[in-house]
């Protein structure tokens, strides 16, 4: 459990914190915080702080602006890079409407909405483990992002190749001293890229980690003069950044995905919440993959899943189940990418493994070889299909399916799909370089 009122106000006083961040999540899962100072906080802990919520992606109109922040005690931490002159704290919110109501645009609402439909099924817990990949770029003498990497390494490497080696290092102590329990931390395949991976946990709490991790990799890439970026595909010709979501329900203490009997060890309800995931994968897509350039990612050839299809070994479908049994048994979902909004990618693969547990769904045949290498006829006769291609596509699909947008339910869906038509439009029809390389001397 988390710490009271007065416990919190007691660290507050032995590490000279100053300023109270109250944090919560945009619908386009981009930080944004009210920061207050500590006179303000009996008032914040009271739930009684007013922000403009008309002036948040995704949010109100004007002429219903105000809304409430809750704080989650459970998320209080002291920021440690913060000046010692006077320290910074954060809690994570949940926004409310000024009558008390829970603001249904909110996306860790949304989440723990979704939860409760689990719960209403007897499942107890949602455990989740991601693991975000990024890059790091070295800044201009600006202090704006270059496209320079500030590495050769490759996967797994070691210094002196890993040159983020230092800058990994300083983000995994700063994690560690915030809570965080660090499993791994390594270069990832593409120069520049590298992975912390850290435990898993239930869903809400993993995706607030989620947006944590996101501000610490940035806060602290910066003091080493380089460029921490999430962004799925940020360079052409090498690996993108995914963030494998591995997901599994319990029932008290029981891994309801473990059946030591049964075929690969799984339970039923493990191959129905996979026939669940393959059911809505290319519906979800638009919201584990939410940006034009997140479709740059999921292409053949560069360990992006683009098939929908499942393996226990098969590193190229979209689902895996991962070697370890008992408690660690778990359906990976290796599509999601790191520009999603952890609170909504965690809502709409939820429900979509529900659909398969609540309607019994059986999960099609693993495919355990190479998907990259069969041809279209070859995957269609395996009832492989391909992803959307672009966010349009997944839009367009999105828009189909009912259980989907009943887990983003009605405020959040409507703004999401008129936010990224936006984006999409904007896409479309700007004149990129590739084109008049192509066509300026051909034409």
């Amino acid at each position: 459990m988390g710490l009271t009122k007065e416990e919190i106000k007691q660290r507050i006083k032995e590490e000279n914190v100053k300023f109270i961040r109250l944090q919560f999540t945009d619908l386009l899962g981009t930080i944004k915080n009210v920061e207050i100072p500590l006179s303000q906080l009996d008032k914040a802990l009271d739930n009684q702080m007013v922000f403009d919520g008309s002036s948040i992606e995704g949010f109100v109109r004007i002429e219903e602006s105000d809304m409430k922040l809750y704080p989650d005690l459970d998320t209080f931490v002291v920021f440690p890079w913060t000046s010692e002159k006077g320290k910074v704290a954060r809690f994570i919110c949940d926004i409310y409407n000024t009558d008390g109501t829970p603001f249904e645009g909110c996306p860790r609402y949304n989440l723990k909405r979704n939860l409760k439909r689990a719960e209403d099924l007897g499942f107890t817990a949602f455990n989740i483990g991601t693991e975000p990949e990024f890059f790091l770029f070295k800044l201009d003498e600006k202090g704006d992002p270059s496209l320079e990497l500030n590495d050769k390494g490759g996967y797994f490497d070691l210094a002196p190749t890993d040159l983020g080696e230092n800058c990994r290092r300083d983000i995994v102590l700063e994690l560690e001293e915030m809570g965080f329990e660090i499993e791994a931390s390594h270069h990832e395949v593409a120069p520049g890229q590298h992975e912390i991976d850290f435990k898993y946990s239930d869903a809400v709490k993993h995706a607030d980690d989620i947006q944590t991790f996101k501000l610490v990799v940035k806060t602290i890439a910066r003091k080493h003069g380089l460029h921490a970026t999430f962004m799925p595909k940020p360079l052409f010709g090498v690996n993108g950044s995914g963030m494998h979501c591995n997901m599994s329900l319990f029932k008290g203490k029981t891994n309801t995905f473990l059946d030591e009997n049964g075929p690969l060890e799984l339970s039923e309800t493990a191959y129905q919440f996979i026939a669940g995931i393959i059911k809505h994968a290319l519906s979800f897509t638009a919201v584990t993959n939410p940006t034009v350039n997140s479709y740059k990612r999921l292409v053949p050839g560069y360990e992006a899943p683009c098939y929908v299809a499942w393996s226990g070994s098969n590193r190229s479908p979209l689902i895996r189940v991962p070697a370890s049994r008992g408690l660690s048994t778990r359906v990976e979902v290796r599509s999601v990418d790191p520009a999603a909004n952890p609170y909504l990618a965690l809502s709409v693969l939820l429900a979509s493994g529900l659909d398969g547990i609540e309607n019994k769904l059986e999960a099609p045949k693993a495919v355990d070889r190479n998907i990259y290498v069969m041809d279209k006829e070859e995957r269609e006769a395996n009832g492989v299909k391909d992803l959307p291609a672009t966010l349009a596509d997944a839009l367009d699909e999105l828009r189909k399916d009912e259980t989907i947008v009943e887990a983003l339910g009605e405020h959040l869906f409507e703004h999401f799909i008129e936010s990224k038509e936006i984006e999409w439009d904007m896409f479309r029809t700007q004149v990129h370089p590739w084109e008049r390389e192509q066509y300026i001397q051909a034409y």
